[in-house]
């Protein structure tokens, strides 16, 4: 493949290797020009990369907004493809999202696999490549909204911790604060 005669964006994207028109690797950049290039004009010393540029006949692009927009759309492509030389992001796991759950008093939990994304039992936020922790401490702080596992339908003895530290009203015990909450 010859890299001088490609016309590659100096953008923030996606990477498309192919072989015989099936891709065999996904990545990501922020300036599409120079991490591709940097592919076809050095020596490597990875056997993996090696290999994967010794096998890659066509590059495609996908020009994205932000590095972000980019981390994202890598893993939905590496999900969607299973690219043979992309050893991360096969599995299941995917970037955090943040689930409100339907419940009467509901509660806030991070799920990172795609198999626990169920529209039915919970409102989902996401995904966050970067800063999705912190987002959802800083919910919990200014919302006063569980992250614990208790069965709302029980009625407990006593609160949690976390009532205790005024970081959750303890709708585990007290259930006449429907409204506050």
């Amino acid at each position: 493949m010859d890299i001088k005669k490609m016309d590659i964006p100096e953008n923030p994207g996606v990477y498309l290797m192919k072989k015989n028109g099936k891709i065999i690797y996904v990545g990501k950049a922020k300036n599409l020009k120079n991490r591709v290039s940097s592919y076809f004009n050095r020596e490597h010393e990875s056997e993996k990369t090696r290999e994967l540029v010794k096998n890659i006949e066509d590059v495609e692009f996908i020009i994205c907004n932000s590095e972000i927009d980019a981390f994202v759309l890598e893993n939905n492509l590496i999900k969607k493809y299973s690219p043979k030389y992309n050893i991360a992001l096969k599995d299941e796991k995917t970037y955090p999202y943040i689930r409100i759950s339907r419940e009467t008093f509901p509660n806030i939990k991070m799920i990172r696999t795609t198999r626990a994304l169920d529209t039915k039992t919970g409102i989902y936020f996401g995904p966050y490549p970067q800063g999705g922790w912190n987002l959802k401490k800083n919910i919990i702080k200014i919302f006063k909204i569980r992250d614990c596992n208790r069965d709302m339908d029980k009625v407990y003895t006593r609160p949690c911790l976390k009532y205790f530290m005024k970081m959750c009203p303890g709708p585990c015990t007290y259930k006449n604060i429907k409204e506050e909450y």
